[in-house]
């Protein structure tokens, strides 16, 4: 289980999360949602090391976040963030490699991830020669090379055409695992609605939900929700 007590980040005078708590089982895809600055993405920041709380505490499965070893977080970033100058097999193999992984165990394990996303003819491809479609996927199987036990998606459909949102869903759904952590900061709610089993919906940096997704996203029983949340979703039919 990923546990979060009491986080809070601020810059400067700006308070960015306001003492989150929460716990997210493994096997579990959960959606972060709310209006644009409510702290989604420093969320996932925070659970992925990229940057440190102020205060509070982040633990999986009964250990600090920091005993976890690097590539044991996947991140999935929003605009992909491949390295332009090398192959998609490098793009993949660079980091486990630089981390002491075996380079034979290593390529097998990102040419079964290239298999799996129809990528197997694009090994050699540089990322300026991809579709946006087969740049995330690229992307989402880099974070996926070490197993890891938690995986974060930054707004994975917002560089995408509109209709590349079904096949984005398909693929979290392929790589929802019941030993792992799944997280999905998303703006696009037909994404969270077809992917997400729970839902945390944040706004300026406070978490007034932390439901469901079928209770969440209910259009004929919104009773349980924030009215926050409520108004939010009226905004978006």
């Amino acid at each position: 289980m990923l546990k979060c007590q009491n986080l809070t980040k601020s810059s400067g005078t700006l308070t960015i999360l306001n003492n989150l708590s929460f716990d997210l089982k493994p096997g579990v895809i959960t959606a972060v949602i709310g209006p644009s600055g409510s702290g989604k993405t420093t969320l996932l920041r925070c659970l992925s090391q990229l940057e440190k709380p102020d205060s509070g505490t982040i633990d999986f499965a009964g250990q600090n976040l920091s005993h976890l070893a690097a590539g044991e977080v996947g991140f999935v970033f929003q605009a992909f963030h491949l390295f332009p100058h090398l192959t998609v097999l490098e793009n993949l193999t660079l980091a486990p490699l630089s981390q002491g992984s075996p380079r034979v165990e290593t390529e097998e394990r990102a040419y079964a991830l290239l298999h799996q996303f129809g990528l197997e003819e694009k090994d050699t491809a540089y990322p300026a020669n991809l579709s946006g479609g087969q740049k995330q996927r690229v992307a989402i199987a880099r974070a996926l090379m070490k197993d890891p036990p938690i995986l974060l998606f930054d707004e994975p459909t917002s560089a995408l055409d509109p209709e590349m949102v079904k096949d984005v869903g398909e693929i979290i759904l392929a790589v929802k695992n019941p030993q792992r952590v799944t997280i999905l900061v998303t703006h696009e709610m037909r994404l969270a609605q077809a992917v997400a089993d729970h839902v945390l919906f944040l706004d300026h940096g406070i978490m007034l939900d932390d439901l469901p997704a079928k209770q969440f996203f209910d259009k004929d029983d919104n009773t349980l929700l924030s009215k926050r949340a409520q108004r939010f979703l009226s905004n978006l039919t």
